[in-house]
C-alpha cells in the first residue's frame, strides 16, 4: 500500500509540474500570435481528444480491451486522417467544417484563452467530464452565440435522454419476453460478425464526432489553413490520439466502464451507432456548435434508466440515479468553470 501511494504521489507530481509548465507557456506566448495560435491547437487538440474520447471510444475501447492498441490506432487514426481531409477539401481549408462561421478568426489572445485547454487536462485528469465546446469556444465567442449553444446543447440532452430510454426500453421489453439475456454467450462466428458492426459503427460516429467538435482545436488557427499546416495538423492529431489509445482512455475512462454492460460488443456497438445518428442530425440542424458531452452523458443516462426499469429490476434505482447524478454534477461543475472563464476572458461578454 506504501508504495503504491508512492507511485500515485510521484505520478500526480510529474502531472503538476507538467501542468505548471504549459501555464507559464501560455503566459509567454500569448502576446505573441503565431505562437499562441499553435500552442493554443495543441494543447486544445490533445485536451480535447483526451476529455472527448469517453464520447466517441469509451465503448469501443472497452469492448475491445485486449485488443493490441496499434491495431486501434491505426483504424481510429486513418478515419480522423480521411475525415479532417475531407473537410479541408470541402469547405475550402476550413477543417471546422463551418463550425466556426459565428465565431471569428482571432488576430490576439489573451492569456485566459491560452489558458483554457490547460484547465481541461486538468479536470480530464479528475474525471470530469467537462464541455470541451463551453471550456473552449465560449472564450471567443459573443453572448448571443454562447446562449444558442446552451440552448443547442441542453435541446440535444433531452433528445438523447428521450431516444436512449425509447431504444434501450424496446430492448429490454424483447429480452424480457424472450426471456434471454441481453448479452447472452456469443459463439465465435457471431462474436467476429458483431465485432464487425462495432467497428464500422465506431469509425461513423468517430467521423461524426470529428465533424461536430473539431473546432475546438481549429479555433485557434486560420479558418482556412493551407496543405503545409493541415499536414502538421494531422500529424499533432494523429500521434495525440494514438498516446490516449496507448493509455486505453485514462482516467475518465471510468465513466464508461461503471455503465451496465458497456464491457460487451453489442452493447458498445448500439451505443456508438444511436450516438452518431444524434451527432448527423445535428450536424445538418445548424452550424452553431454545441457540446456533444452533454449529448453522450444524455443518451447513457436514459439507457441506464431503461435498463434499470425493464432488465435489471431486481436492482436498486439508487445505484442507477447515483450514476446519473454523479455524471451532471461533474459536467455541471465544468460548465460552471468554462462559463467564468469565459467571463473573464472574453472582452465580447
Amino acid at each position: 500500500m506504501e508504495r503504491r501511494n508512492r507511485i500515485y504521489l510521484s505520478g500526480n507530481t510529474t502531472f503538476y509540474i507538467i501542468i505548471v509548465f504549459l501555464a507559464a507557456l501560455a503566459g509567454i506566448f500569448f502576446d505573441h500570435p503565431h505562437l499562441a495560435m499553435w500552442f493554443g491547437f495543441a494543447v486544445a487538440g490533445y485536451a480535447a481528444v483526451s476529455n472527448d474520447s469517453i464520447q466517441t471510444l469509451g465503448t469501443f475501447l472497452s469492448s475491445n480491451r485486449k485488443v493490441d492498441w496499434r491495431l486501434l490506432w491505426l483504424f481510429i487514426g486513418g478515419i480522423m486522417v480521411v475525415t479532417v481531409t475531407y473537410g479541408w477539401l470541402t469547405y475550402n481549408g476550413d477543417i471546422s467544417f463551418h463550425r466556426l462561421s459565428a465565431i471569428p478568426q482571432p488576430q490576439q489572445f489573451s492569456f485566459l484563452q491560452i489558458l483554457a485547454p490547460v484547465v481541461l487536462i486538468v479536470l480530464t485528469k479528475y474525471k470530469f467530464p467537462v464541455s470541451t465546446t463551453f471550456l473552449i469556444l465560449a472564450t471567443f465567442s459573443s453572448s448571443k452565440t454562447i446562449q444558442g449553444m446552451l440552448e443547442k446543447t441542453f435541446f440535444g440532452y433531452v433528445l438523447a435522454f428521450v431516444l436512449a430510454f425509447v431504444v434501450w426500453g424496446c430492448i429490454g421489453y424483447i429480452v424480457n419476453r424472450n426471456r434471454t439475456k441481453i448479452e447472452r454467450k456469443l459463439t465465435k462466428r457471431q462474436e467476429r460478425r458483431w465485432r464487425v458492426f462495432q467497428w464500422l459503427s465506431t469509425g461513423f460516429l468517430w467521423s461524426a464526432w470529428l465533424a461536430q467538435d473539431n473546432a475546438n482545436a481549429a479555433v485557434f488557427l486560420p479558418r482556412e489553413i493551407s496543405f503545409e499546416q493541415l499536414l502538421i495538423v494531422l500529424v499533432f492529431m494523429v500521434s495525440m490520439i494514438g498516446f490516449t489509445l496507448y493509455r486505453r482512455g485514462g482516467e475518465i475512462q471510468d465513466v464508461i466502464t461503471e455503465k451496465t454492460d458497456t464491457l460487451y460488443v453489442k452493447s458498445a456497438t448500439a451505443i456508438d451507432f444511436v450516438y452518431a445518428v444524434i451527432l448527423v442530425y445535428f450536424k445538418w440542424l445548424n452550424h452553431l456548435p454545441m457540446s456533444t458531452t452533454w449529448v453522450f452523458l444524455g443518451l447513457l443516462a436514459g439507457r441506464e434508466i431503461a435498463l434499470r426499469a425493464t432488465i435489471h429490476k431486481d436492482q436498486p434505482y439508487s445505484r442507477t440515479l447515483r450514476l446519473v447524478k454523479n455524471d451532471l454534477l461533474r459536467a455541471g461543475f465544468g460548465l460552471g468553470v468554462s462559463l467564468a472563464l469565459a467571463l473573464f476572458a472574453n472582452s465580447h461578454l
